[in-house]
């Protein structure tokens, strides 16, 4: 990506269980050098970003944005917003929902500085809906490169966050 890019993707997973939905390296292995750590909504665990979605089954919509530097949080349109700090091992993500048989793994945009620290902000809205009329279907994630740093709640508004 040139200065000043981002790249902006939809993608539909099949979640079969669960209710997550998982971001990780194109080719993860035993050397994932992202340490674990965690928020209601956000598990990073061997390389391995796990996101909690709307709900336990069905398809979960995405929105996507690959940018060489931090696009902002959008406070208004989503409920809950979180960060997490991600290393990449090959400048390669993809995304996948949780299925019981082979996973359909979803390539995103090339990362902008290759392999090395992102941020992963993930915005959520619809939490606290599942299986009524009113669900909502929102995921929203923004990846940029940044220096590592630890788990941040930005934004906490749905009963998840509540103690």
């Amino acid at each position: 990506m040139s200065s000043d890019e981002t790249r902006t993707v939809r993608l539909e997973l099949d979640v079969q269980d669960c209710g997550r939905a998982h971001l990780m390296d194109r080719e993860l292995g035993a050397d994932a050098a992202t340490p674990a750590q965690s928020t209601e909504i956000i598990e990073v665990e061997h390389g391995c970003a796990n996101l909690r979605i709307t709900h336990q089954w069905g398809p979960a919509r995405f929105t996507v944005t690959v940018a060489d530097r931090d696009p902002g949080a959008d406070l208004i349109g989503y409920e809950d917003i979180v960060e997490v700090g991600y290393v990449s091992t090959t400048g390669h993500l993809e995304m996948t929902g949780f299925t019981f048989d082979e996973p359909d793994m979803r390539p995103l945009p090339p990362l902008p500085a290759g392999p090395g620290a992102y941020r992963i902000r993930y915005h959520v809205k619809g939490m606290d809906l599942e299986g009524t009329d009113d669900a909502v279907d929102d995921h929203y994630l923004q990846i940029w490169p940044a220096p590592f740093d630890g788990p941040v709640v930005v934004k906490a508004t749905s009963g998840v966050f509540q103690p």
